[in-house]
Order: structure tokens, then sequence, then C-alpha cells
């Protein structure tokens, strides 16, 4: 199968940026010069308990509004099987906007405690200043911003207490009453006992999670008032057990409401679609993205949404372990979708990965929107058994050229030529340069952040949109943009990845182009519609709702 075929209107063009072979389009940027010397511990045992093995999520977040993308990052810590030996906690890393950054941990009060997994912002009180929900095994926490540099943690008020292994959680406005609701996944039901015996090398190993129990995920509507109501069991989200791992908020069907398409391990992926009036429909079945095109199911981990072929409607990506092949779903435009993973150049590519998080991007600003990977195997023992699947496992780059997608890792600098165990992927231009960079979680490492040099070698635009009759995030937020020759859609998604949370701007790449026509902004708020000409290029700006000004 061929992208152009799918298109109507032709194969995307691919706009050059210039670039020889010898340039690489990523540079690492050592602790020593970035300041970032946390490093996770992943409290590993002799026992092999599980959650040992699949933290740790990250963000980039601006949580004291200037501007300039922050850093948050995930620990594990103390926990019925686990008690640590030395301090362990979460940090916050204040970008110092001269590409370095000070722990403001203790300051903030956003150290944790509790075994973490991830982490996803969200301005859910509206007052301009992102606000953070961990996720862990045991008890998660909501901190609330309280916009001069602190936080609080108001998890038991607001009303998201939750107890059990939560991995992946969104901020999304799945009711379209301008409030971002939350939905959390929960994994397995996991018991410290239960532990998977002695394998045949004599070994312990970590258990493949089909070994556990299922269980319902967790939806909460914002009562706006700084509560949330549970409405897991009456929304239909609650109804369907599955083991959770990732998780993204997008518009599969063009309705205006917000679904979620959720990756499970060794049980179906779920796309619950929602129906409106707090109505969940869960379709993985019939829609064919719960199981491979074999009928099995897989080991889903990282997911995320975007429309890659600018048909103007939203498909879907989700990562598996080793030997399943990831999957590129194809929006079919009826609530169907095609696995295009092996004729896109991406299927035998990852066939002895296995992949955590990941995201659309457009690395270069030509336009097209490409694909960032990071892998890593959940066993550390793997290869005592295996010639071919290796526990620390290379980033992946793909470039959209307009047909498929070419994997240009090579390319991608010398930190792709590194093998690592990662986890939670996010993406922030730390820099406000319109390139946007990379923060990779490392499990029982410290995280990898890379500077994005390709991507000024093309003009761009980014845009801040905030939300006054919808959500102050503009999650679900459509951005169509014209320049010159060149028309493209985005979709302000909610979440994806795996565990992680991203800088909420978006980046509209030009190519050579040094003018934009005009941008155009759906709002989620139905009816809302606005457009903008004169616009400058290579800066950001911000877009208010109903105002119809940038500044």
């Amino acid at each position: 199968m061929a992208l152009g075929g799918t298109l109507g209107c032709g194969a995307l063009p691919r706009f050059s940026a210039g670039l020889t072979g010898a340039e690489s389009f990523f540079a690492e940027v050592p602790p020593a010069v970035s300041g970032i010397t946390w490093v996770h511990d992943a409290a590993r045992s002799p026992n092999k308990y599980l959650p040992e093995s699949e933290g740790p999520g990250c963000a980039f977040l601006d949580y004291d509004n200037d501007g300039w993308m922050d850093i948050y990052l995930v620990n594990s810590g103390k926990c019925d099987f686990f008690t640590p030996t030395k301090p362990l906690r979460n940090a916050l890393y204040h970008n110092n906007r001269d590409g370095t950054f000070t722990d403001v941990t203790e300051k903030a009060g956003v150290g944790g405690g509790g075994f973490g997994m991830g982490v996803a912002v969200g301005d859910y009180d509206g007052d301009g200043f992102p606000d953070l929900f961990v996720t862990q095994y045991g008890r998660s926490i909501l901190y609330h911003n309280n916009g001069n540099g602190t936080f609080t943690d108001v998890t038991e008020k607001a009303g998201v207490g939750i107890l059990g292994w939560a991995t992946s959680a969104v901020w999304f406005d799945y009711d379209n009453d301008g409030r971002l609701d939350l939905f959390v996944g929960h994994f397995v039901d996991f018991d410290k006992a239960s532990g998977c015996g002695i394998a045949g090398d004599g070994k312990r190993h970590y258990c493949i999670p089909r070994v556990f129990g299922a269980t319902a995920n967790w939806l909460f509507h914002n009562n706006g008032d700084g509560t949330f109501t549970d409405v897991s069991k009456e929304s239909g989200i609650g109804s369907r057990l599955g083991k959770t791992l990732g998780v993204v908020a997008t518009d599969v069907n063009n309705d205006g409401l917000m679904d979620l398409f959720v990756a499970n391990d060794t049980v179906a992926n779920f796309l619950f679609v929602n129906r409106g009036n707090g109505r969940f429909e869960e379709i993985g079945l019939q829609a064919d993205v719960g199981y491979s095109a074999e009928g099995r199911p897989r080991s889903g981990m990282g997911v995320d949404s975007a429309d890659f072929n600018e048909d103007g409607w939203m498909d879907l990506f989700v990562a598996n372990i080793d030997e399943e092949i990831f999957s590129l779903y194809q929006n079919n435009k009826d609530l169907t979708f095609d696995d295009v993973a092996v004729p896109m150049g991406i299927g035998m590519a990852t066939r002895w990965m296995s992949g955590w998080g990941l995201k659309f991007f457009d690395y270069d600003n030509d336009g097209n929107l490409d694909l960032i990977l990071a892998n890593g195997f959940p066993d550390d023992l793997v290869e005592d058994f295996s010639d071919l699947v290796k526990y620390h496992e290379p980033l992946l780059l793909f470039q959209n050229t307009g047909h498929v997608f070419k994997n240009v890792s090579e390319q991608g600098g010398p930190a792709f030529s590194k093998s690592l165990s990662a986890r939670g992927l996010a993406l922030g231009d730390f820099n406000n340069d319109g390139a946007v960079d990379v923060l990779v979680a490392v499990n029982d490492g410290a995280p990898v952040l890379l500077r994005n040099d390709v991507g000024t070698k093309n003009h761009w635009l980014g845009l801040k949109l905030v939300g006054t009759k919808s959500n102050a995030d503009a999650v679900g937020a459509r951005i169509t943009y014209q320049s010159g020759d060149l028309k493209r859609g985005r979709m302000k998604v909610g979440g994806g990845s795996f565990q992680s949370s991203h800088d909420p701007r978006v980046v509209l790449g030009l190519g050579q182009r040094t003018k934009v026509d005009w941008v155009e902004v759906r709002w989620p708020q139905p009816g809302g519609v606005e457009r903008f000409s004169n616009l400058p290029v290579d800066r950001y700006i911000t877009i208010v709702e109903g105002t119809g000004k940038w500044k």
C-alpha cells in the first residue's frame, strides 16, 4: 500500500532542510551542561517485583508561566515491597533560559512520596498555571499549582485519592463544558506475594503481566470548584477490565467529542468512542485496533494519535513488545482502521524492539509529521535466553517522506547509536528556538535531554492556545494553516507517549517558506472558529479564544 493513494490529493511533498548526510539532527545535552543531575532509581531487587521495570515518565511544562519549558522527572519510592536505603524523590527543574536548569523541587514541594510511575500536566482550574497529577503504584498525587512557584497536595480534597497501580493519565474535556477532566490508566492487580517463580534458566525474571488480573480504569469529571466526581462506572470507562499502560485523547470520528485510545498489555486495546451525554462505547474489536492482524492480544505500551497523512482524520499508533511489531492505524473514516505499519516502513524496523515513549512531531519543520520512538525490553535478563532481543535498545527516528516513514536514526546523532532502557518520552522546545527538543526518561538511569539542531534550518510559527469558553489548555483544538503551496492541519491531542506530558505549545513547520498566509483555530467549544492573518514567522505567539487577536 502506498501512502499517496490514500490522500485523495496525492502524497505529501517533502521540503528539504538542506542538511548534508554528515550533520546530526539532535545533540545530547550532558548533565554537566544542563545541570540535570537527578537519576532514576528503579528499586531493583532479587525478587523482581514488576513495578521495578515499568517507570519512569517525565514532562516538559512551564510551571511558573515565564514562557520557558521546565522539566519534571518521576522516581520510585517507598511502597509495600520497597523501603529506600537513601532518600528518593521526584525532581522539578527550573529553566534558566540559557540552556541550563536548576533543581527547585524542595521549594516547589513536588518531591512525591510513594512509588512513582508518570505525570500528567494540565491546568484543571483554569488559573493559568499547570497542575500535576503524578501516577504511582499505590497512592497517586494531585499537586495544585499555587502560582508562586509552589504546589499543594490536594489529592484528597479534590476527590482523586485513588489506590492501585496507576500508569498513564490524561487531562481532556470529554463533555465540552470548558473544564479539564481526568482519565487515569490502571495497570494490573499486582500482589507482591504472587511471584513468577524460577524460569528454566534457574533465574527469577520479571513477570509477564498476563499472570496478574485485569483492572478497571478511572474517569473523573471536573466539577469546576476544585473537586472531581468519579464517573468511571456510569460513563462506561470502568465497564471494561484491562491492563493499561498508554493513553491518548483524540477525536477519531470528527464529531467534536474527545475519544480515548488505550494501550493494554497482554489483553485487547480499547478504543472508547465518546457518544455524548457522558457516555463512552468501547469499539476496539470492531475498529480493528484491539488485536493483531492474527487476532491476538499484544503488549501495548506507548500510544499517540495524529493525522500523519493529512486527510483530515486522526490516525493512531501503538508500540508493542518484541516480535509483535508496532502498529500504525490509518483511519478509514468509518470508525475502522487499517494497520499500515509494514508498508509504511515502520513494521519491520520495530520487529525486535519493545516500545514505550513515542510521539508524532515535525522534527525538521518541513510541515510533515515525523515519529520518534523510545525503546527498551522490560526484563533485564532477556539476553540470557535471546540472541535477537536486547535489554538496552536504541531510540528510533522516522522521517515522513510523504510516501513512507524513512528510518533516519543514523542521522539522529550520537544519542541514537546508544542503547537505553528507555520508558517515558516528552517533547518540548526548552530553548525557544522553534526546533522541538526531546526528553527521554530511563529506567534505573539518568534522563537523556536531546537538543534539536535541525528544526531551525526551516521556518516555523509557534502557537500557545489559551481557552476561555473551551478548556484552558485548548485540548481538542484543531489548527489549519497555509503558507504558499503548503496547507496542513494539526490537532492538539491530550497526552500520548507513555506516562509523560509535553510542551503545550504547537509548532507549525513551514519549510523554506518565509510567510504564513493564515492560521485557523477551531476551538473545542462548538462553533468557535477564528482565522488569523498577517502573522510573523520564527517566533511564538499567544492566541486567546474569542479575542480575534494574537500577541
